[in-house]
């Protein structure tokens, strides 16, 4: 019984034995990145039915000042000078943008209810300089997201910018739901 104590004594902690510890459960609601596509409605169903009835909180970023840039960008992109800047369509097409996510941030919540999820939804006004993955990720720490969820749009066989950010960047489990290939 001796040498069996003295074996215990001696074995390896878990730390030095190269065993993690589990990370803690997140308190928060689960992230599902929403942009209106086939694919982010795909993952939010995916989503659903991982998580039988559990929070969720729908996001849809929006890019305030990007319709400004939008109006510049044909003549700037082939190398003329920038066009006068029509500031009411600008404004016009700012409007229209937000109104957009208001109505996709809507329609994603109320999928999201009809397929049994506590979901609630955000449309999250970012600087156009910031990317959407960081935005994601910001939301996720801030609200101690149990896990992210987001579509991946098909690119060449590879995962997109956003979809590769969230998922090296993230502090939290990542679902990352390919697009339907039918």
């Amino acid at each position: 019984m001796a040498a069996l104590a003295i074996s215990v004594r001696n074995a390896p902690s878990a730390a030095e034995a190269g065993c993690r510890e589990a990370p803690p459960v997140r308190s928060g609601p689960t992230l599902i990145a929403y942009d209106g596509t086939k694919t982010s409605e795909q993952a939010l169903r995916e989503a659903a039915a991982l998580l039988g009835g559990r929070p969720a909180l729908l996001v849809v970023v929006w890019k305030p000042g990007l319709a400004f840039e939008l109006i510049e960008l044909p003549a700037s992109s082939i190398g003329l000078p920038p066009a006068p800047l029509d500031v009411r369509t600008a404004l016009e097409t700012e409007h229209a943008l937000y109104e957009g996510a208001q109505r996709a941030a809507q329609r994603a919540a109320a999928l999201a209810r009809s397929l049994g999820l506590e979901a609630d939804a955000l449309v999250v006004a970012e600087d156009p300089e910031v990317t959407v993955a960081e935005t994601l990720l910001r939301i996720a720490r801030e609200r101690d997201a149990r896990a992210i969820t987001v579509g991946a749009h098909p690119h060449g066989g590879l995962l997109g910018s956003t979809t590769r950010a969230v998922v090296r960047d993230a502090r939290c489990p990542v679902l990352v739901v390919r697009a339907d290939a039918a």
